[in-house]
Formats: structure tokens, C-alpha cells, sequence
């Protein structure tokens, strides 16, 4: 008989109605004893339990206290009022004045008041919170705030995973820490790591007031580190952008990669590059791989590339500099040059030439120890070389006429070469031409202290040799070649820069400039110990 039809189905069905049974039960609100006043009324068909002192519910592992509340039973919800919180497991606590609570759903629509706690550590206030106990999401409208031990964030609506630690934050979001003040429209936060995620344009603001704009990228607030792109900085003197940004907050070690563009505000100098590190503390930026520096002037930029550019920020004028090595290469429009290094003093607008330097100005080529270039307004202005100040215009493919001496200043004026004074063991080699046929008729040789020359359209117009001259004239068919170079001369107009050598290292796609918002473990190479108010020329010789 045991095994007969009629016996297994009766078997099965008297399982199958104490599983629903128990199915039912587990779905249903459970008032626990212990509540101090117990009453009741019904309306509508509907039964309506009242419950007031020492109130507490459990609903599928969650525990529910108030100070009281109305169940009902056949549509299973519960509206609690006063020191409302909800247990849900270890980590979760929620408190409120009010709850309505749809067992069915499991969500639980909380109001005034209300704080949700996990682990004791993270904190969500607002006035408005839902929380849907089937996806751990707490969801947050008309402004809601979350603080944890490292930030404070709010924004008008939000949402908070209870399980997976993550919270959303849409419109008007602030964020805030010790360090950092950041806006967006939309932020993703993951409370236990402490990193943020930009998922839309957010602008941040550190304590020194330096802005930084990005779209996409991280930012872990415990380790203070970023990891962006498409970001922007804005110092007080600079803006700095590129495709990615490192952000090194405690070590104060900022790094820019891909399309960098820096633009130092109040000297409209603008350095690009492929990358920038930047230290926060010193306030020194380097900037390598294809780094090209422009003056920007709306008469004659100025460009100059060499292997790595420095920028040194200082809140002092005085200290603020530009360093530039190795293969240093200058153009203008009527000034090209060359060195292994340069020092670029902001305060005073002048530049140190160092390693070889060779500068040429129309066909005038200068060299010397050191070159000192003075910029007043955006144009050259003045140039000092010292010691073995050399000075050579090309004169035909054979000739060249040489003047040398202990130092030279020259003098520019609208940008070209007008005046040289040569100070100190002056001598010169001048190829004499017939003025209408322009035949070579001979060279003079001038040996004297000091000497003034002036130019014209970029050419030799006038000498005059001070302090007992001597001179010798040599004719054409007596020159022989040693007479024809000054000791020390070299002619380097191969090594005259092109523009489209320094244009080669420009951004293929000039960045838009918006005013929004490491240095490399390498020895940076100082200027070597030349005083920027020294000037070694004598001044007997008026200008």
C-alpha cells in the first residue's frame, strides 16, 4: 500500500503545503514580544495591529525597533514612527523618525532624520532615503550627505551599496577632505578603499588653491595618489594639461603624460612636450621627450627646444627661472642660436648662454665663453659675451670679417643688430671691397683696446678703433690664408637653426586651453654659479 499512486501523491502534497507553509511564514513581518502596549482596529476589511514601547519587528534575518507602530498583517507592511532603526546584519544600522516597510518588496522608505551607519565607520544623513534590502541599495533624493574617516561628500541625490561599499553621488556633488575640495555632476566613491572615480568633468581644488580639472580617471584618498585623464592644473602661475596625470599627493609629485601644454600666465610662455613631472614642494617642473618652449610675441616668437626644459616657481621674482639642456637650439626671426644649456631669469628678462654658445643675427655670428641675453619686452635688447668674445660676418664664400676681444656688448633695435662695443684686446680683420665693382682691393688688420661697431639692415655700416690703434693693410695678391683668421675663429653656420627643426617637436593637436583646472629622480643642471647681476663690461664706453 505504501507504494501505491494514491499514497505518493498524498505524501507529496502534505509536503508540499507545509513547505508553502513555511515559505509564507518566512515572508511575513513578525512582531517579537516584549512591546509594552498592544491594540488593534479594522478598517476596510483590513485588520490593523498598534504597537507602542519597546517595539521591535524581524523580517528575513533583519531587526526593526521604534517607539511605535502599525502593522498589518494581510498586506504585510509596518509604518513606525520614533527612534526608528534597522539592524540588517553586523555591518548595517538605520536610523530615522519614520519607516514604511513593504515586507513583499523588502524596501524600506525612510524619512527625517536619517542616518544609515556601516561598520560604525561610514555615515549617510539625509531626510529621504530608501533602502531595497534585495539589492543592499540605499538610494538618497532632495540632498544627502556621506562621511567616513577621510571625506565628507554631498550632492542632491545618491546611492550606497551596503554590500559592494560603492556609492554614486548625481547633481551639485562636493566632496571634501583635509586636502581637497572637488566638484562634479556625477562621482562614484567606494567607501572601504577610499578611492573616488570621475566619471564626468570634476574640478578640484587642493589647499594652496592649485585647480585641477579632469573627466575620466581615480583618485584614492587614503594613499592621496591620482590617477587621471584628460586632466588640467591651474597653479597661480601656470596652467598645465595633458592626456594622463599622475597625482602624488603626499610626496607632492605630479606627472603629466601625453600632449603636455604649459602656459606660465603672467609671461605668456607656453612649453609643450610628450611629458611633465612637477614637485609641488620645490615648485620645479621638468618637462622632456620633444620639448619645445615659446615667447609669445605678436611681432617675433621666440622658440627654443633642447632635451629637457625646468621651470622653477617661486613666490618670489626673483627666483623664478627657466633652465634649459642639453642641445639647446634658439630661433627668431633675426636671431637663431645654439648651446649646451640655458638659464632664463623671469625677474629681469635675461638669459644665460652656457657650453659653446653661438648666436647669429642676419649673417653676424657671436660667440664666446658665456652669452647673456637681455629681452625687454618680449625683443632683444642687449647681448653680453665674456671671456674670448668673438664676432664674425660672413662676407663671401671665401671671407669672413673677424672682431674679437675680452668682452662685446651688443645692442639690438627693432629686434636687429644695431651697435657693437668691444672692451679689452680688441682686434679685427675687415675685407676691403671697391664700392661700385664690390672687387676685394685688400684686408686691414686693427689692433687695439676697444671698438665700436654699427650696423645697418644687418650690415657692417661703420668701425671705430679706440686707445692706440694698429693697423696693417694687406693687398689682395700678398694675403696668404694665416692672415685671413683671427686666433680662436671658427665659422658654425651649419650649426644655424632651422624653424622647422624646433617646429618638428610641437603637438600634432594644439590643446584648447581652458582655465579650469614627479620630479624625476634626476639631478636637475643648475647655472654654474654665474651672478645675474654681474656685468663684466666696462662702462667708459657710452651706448
Amino acid at each position: 500500500m505504501r507504494n501505491s499512486p494514491m499514497y505518493i501523491r498524498t505524501a507529496l502534497l502534505i509536503a508540499l503545503t507545509f513547505s508553502l507553509a513555511g515559505a509564507l511564514a518566512q515572508k511575513k513581518i513578525k512582531l517579537e514580544p516584549g512591546s509594552q502596549k498592544l491594540s488593534g482596529f479594522r478598517k476596510d476589511g483590513i485588520n490593523y495591529t498598534v504597537v507602542t514601547g519597546n517595539v521591535k519587528f524581524t523580517h528575513k534575518g533583519t531587526i526593526f525597533l521604534c517607539d511605535s507602530a502599525v502593522l498589518v498583517k494581510k498586506t504585510n507592511y509596518i509604518d513606525a514612527y520614533g527612534h526608528v532603526k534597522i539592524l540588517d546584519g553586523d555591518s548595517v544600522t538605520v536610523i530615522a523618525k519614520t519607516l514604511h516597510y513593504d515586507g513583499n518588496t523588502k524596501i524600506a522608505r525612510l524619512r527625517q532624520d536619517v542616518i544609515l551607519t556601516k561598520l560604525g565607520q561610514m555615515h549617510l544623513y539625509t531626510n529621504n532615503l530608501d533602502y531595497d534590502r534585495n539589492t543592499s541599495v540605499a538610494s538618497y533624493f532632495n540632498f544627502g550627505k556621506i562621511v567616513d574617516t577621510t571625506n565628507v561628500l554631498t550632492s542632491q541625490k545618491g546611492y550606497f551599496n551596503t554590500h559592494t561599499n560603492f556609492a554614486s553621488f548625481k547633481t551639485d556633488v562636493v566632496g571634501t577632505n583635509e586636502d581637497k575640495t572637488l566638484r562634479s555632476d556625477t562621482l562614484v566613491y567606494n567607501t572601504k578603499t577610499g578611492i573616488v572615480y570621475f566619471v564626468a568633468p570634476t574640478e578640484i581644488t587642493d589647499k594652496d588653491g592649485n585647480v585641477f580639472n579632469y573627466s575620466e580617471g581615480v583618485y584614492n584618498t587614503k594613499v592621496k595618489s591620482s590617477n587621471l585623464d584628460k586632466g588640467i592644473a591651474e597653479t597661480e602661475s601656470y596652467y598645465l594639461r595633458g592626456d594622463h596625470m599622475i597625482l602624488d599627493d603626499i610626496r607632492g609629485r605630479y606627472i603629466a603624460q601625453g600632449n603636455v601644454y604649459m602656459l606660465a600666465k603672467n609671461d605668456d610662455i607656453i612649453i609643450t612636450g610628450q611629458k611633465a613631472v612637477m614637485d609641488k614642494k620645490t615648485k620645479v617642473t621638468k618637462i622632456f621627450e620633444r620639448p619645445l618652449l615659446k615667447m609669445i610675441d605678436s611681432k617675433d616668437t621666440l622658440y627654443l627646444t633642447a632635451d629637457t626644459l625646468v621651470s622653477i616657481d617661486s613666490e618670489e621674482d626673483i627666483n623664478k627661472r627657466l633652465l634649459a639642456y642639453s642641445n639647446v637650439k634658439i630661433f627668431k626671426t633675426d636671431l637663431k642660436g645654439v648651446c649646451d644649456s640655458i638659464s632664463y631669469f623671469v625677474s629681469d628678462s635675461i638669459m644665460f648662454l652656457y657650453g659653446k654658445p653661438a648666436l647669429w643675427s642676419g649673417e653676424n655670428q657671436m660667440t664666446a665663453d658665456t652669452i647673456d641675453m637681455v629681452i625687454r619686452n618680449k625683443s632683444m635688447n642687449k647681448i653680453d659675451l665674456y671671456p674670448d668674445a668673438f664676432v664674425v660676418t660672413l662676407d663671401s664664400a671665401q671671407y669672413f670679417n673677424q672682431i674679437k676681444g675680452r668682452s662685446m656688448e651688443a645692442f639690438f633695435k627693432d629686434d636687429e643688430l644695431s651697435k657693437v662695443n668691444v672692451y679689452g684686446n680688441g682686434e679685427s680683420i675687415f675685407f676691403m671691397r671697391d664700392e661700385k665693382t664690390r672687387k676685394l682691393i685688400g684686408m686691414n688688420k686693427i689692433i687695439c683696446s676697444d671698438i665700436i661697431l654699427k650696423f645697418d639692415d644687418r650690415k657692417l655700416t661703420d668701425a671705430s678703433f679706440l686707445v692706440k690703434p694698429e693697423g696693417d693693410f694687406i693687398p689682395p695678391h700678398e694675403l696668404k690664408e694665416s692672415d685671413t683668421k683671427l686666433n680662436g675663429f671658427t665659422w658654425r653656420g651649419g650649426e644655424r637653426p632651422k624653424k622647422f627643426e624646433l617646429l618638428a617637436n610641437e603637438l600634432k593637436t594644439q590643446p584648447k586651453l581652458e582655465p579650469q583646472k614627479e620630479i624625476e629622480a634626476v639631478p636637475i643642471k643648475l647655472e654654474k654659479g654665474i651672478n645675474p647681476e654681474k656685468r663684466p663690461l666696462k662702462e667708459r664706453i657710452k651706448n
